[in-house]
């Protein structure tokens, strides 16, 4: 048996739940693929984890090109000399903006769609067409609030969002009884990273430290799903700080 391996898709900042991902289970022990469309994003995701005394290397590919993600999945199943195939992929790739519905262009519909999405789809076929003979392996998707309701200006994130939910449950019902485990984590919330502390910084005022997701908190559920006996999988779970309402 060699090390472990995991892969991260759609890891940018490095105060982003992606990169949490990649610092959780390097720490755990796994060699970990940092996958995202930006070189010096996950250079320094991985360098961070080196640092650290853990084992990762950086993969660009983006997620809604066919090529990049089977060329990437390919790696992650023989990334080197002892080191096992990958039995941990993760789909944490979005992007999420506000737009008024009669401002909502079908060109940005569609790019919305293929990141939040289409590219859930591609990893995920992916994924399984690789974990299948080996029977076992576990595949998780990265949702939002928006994939359980949609709210005005949000029409093009929350179609997308609930389509990659409507993927993971058709997944999990096809590929849970052949021995892989597919979930689904809602994030209900904002998350305490870089990108709402650049974006809206009067949201993080607002709600204090606490009343945020904290990405290394998110992180660790992720693994607990990961490691979760055959005999008790959970498919979907929603995650949200408890001053969140629902």
């Amino acid at each position: 048996m060699g090390k472990p391996v995991a892969i991260v898709f759609g890891v940018g900042a490095e105060q982003g739940l992606g990169a949490a991902l990649c610092r959780k289970f390097a720490s755990e022990g796994y060699h970990v693929l940092v996958s995202g469309r930006t070189a010096d994003k996950i250079g320094h995701t991985v360098n961070t984890i080196k640092a650290r005394g853990g084992s990762a290397e950086a993969v660009v590919a983006d997620v809604t090109r066919e090529g990049d993600v089977a060329a990437a999945m390919a790696h992650a199943m023989s990334a080197g000399p002892g080191l096992d195939p990958v039995d941990l992929v993760v789909y944490n790739a979005g992007n999420n903006r506000k737009i008024d519905f009669l401002d909502l262009t079908p060109a940005m519909f569609e790019d919305f769609w293929r990141v939040c999405c289409f590219g859930g789809f591609l990893v995920g076929q992916e994924a399984a067409r690789n974990l299948v003979p080996l029977g076992r392996g576990t595949i998780l998707f990265t949702g939002a609030s928006g994939s359980l309701r949609g709210k005005p200006g949000f029409a093009h994130f929350a179609a997308a969002k609930a389509g990659l939910r409507m993927l993971s449950q058709s997944m999990a019902r096809d590929y849970g009884p052949r021995g892989i485990h597919v979930g689904h984590v809602v994030i209900d919330g904002g998350i305490n990273g870089e990108r709402l502390k650049r974006n809206r910084p009067e949201v993080v005022s607002e709600r204090g430290e606490d009343g945020l997701l904290g990405v290394d908190a998110i992180a660790e559920a992720y693994w607990h799903l990961h490691r979760q006996p055959k005999t008790a999988w959970t498919q979907e779970i929603d995650l949200r700080p408890y001053k969140e309402s629902f």
